[in-house]
């Protein structure tokens, strides 16, 4: 039993859960480069995506029907495009690059994004074409190197939702990604018998967790949750570009 690898993961499931629990993951991003301080990058990423599905389901429930139903409708499709694309063109993407990208994406978003004076919600909604392209860059960049939240992030903090709205949205949307990326990942070998099992023993861990973000979502004032949100992301994006330099360093 390799304790140090359970205590990684254990952290890392907490973590993620709060993040998918009340603020829609913004900083989930951190779990499979903290399991990876262990094992390759690759099999992290196979041991996380089971209990991201079973995370899934405990943040759906916790906001049923709260979701934007036209919203819904919008990024799930195009999601699932970009998964398929991205499931055909694996070999030809470099994961280190793809992080570097959507890190410069999630930083210049947040910086000229920032909430001011007016609010995230009162900011203008992306044209319908720019809003499938973000969406569908977020299947296909979370096929690639699990960093679909700051794409999606990009199309859905400028929806003009509210801050329960953009959390229930962006939970159901990732349900259906993830959920859909096990067909994939089964097809290429990425998944076994031990990492699943490996995975599901941590679904107290992720329970408590989502049920710890719900509870944090509530307590905070609208424009608190945004520029909550927004500094995750800008810190989400500084990581995958340091992630993606140093390894190509």
């Amino acid at each position: 039993m390799d304790w140090y690898l359970i205590f990684l993961i254990a952290v890392a499931v907490f973590i993620t859960g709060i993040s998918k629990g009340g603020f829609s993951g913004a900083f989930g991003i951190a779990a499979v480069p903290l399991i990876s301080l262990q094992v390759s990058p690759t099999m992290a990423a196979a041991i996380m995506l089971p209990i991201l599905c079973v995370m899934d389901i405990f943040a759906v429930q916790k906001f049923w029907r709260k979701w934007h139903p036209e919203q819904l409708m919008k990024c799930v499709p195009a999601a699932i495009i970009g998964i398929i694309i991205g499931s055909l063109s694996a070999s030809w993407f470099s994961a280190d690059w793809m992080r570097i990208m959507v890190g410069l994406i999630a930083v210049g978003f947040t910086i000229n994004a920032w909430p001011g004076k007016k609010s995230a919600q009162q900011r203008p909604p992306l044209k319908p074409i720019f809003g499938k392209f973000w969406c569908a860059l977020a299947g296909f960049t979370s096929f690639i190197a699990h960093a679909g939240g700051p794409p999606m992030s990009v199309y859905l903090l400028r929806a003009n939702l509210d801050k329960t709205q953009y959390v229930a949205t962006a939970a159901t949307t990732f349900a259906f990604i993830n959920y859909v990326k096990l067909i994939p990942y089964g097809l290429l070998g990425q998944l076994n018998m031990s990492n699943v099992l490996l995975s599901l023993g941590f679904i107290p861990v992720a329970y408590i967790g989502v049920q710890i973000g719900a509870w944090l979502h509530y307590r905070l004032s609208s424009e608190l949750f945004f520029k909550v949100v927004y500094c995750f992301l800008f810190m989400t994006g500084l990581k995958l570009i340091w992630d993606g330099v140093s390894a190509l360093l």
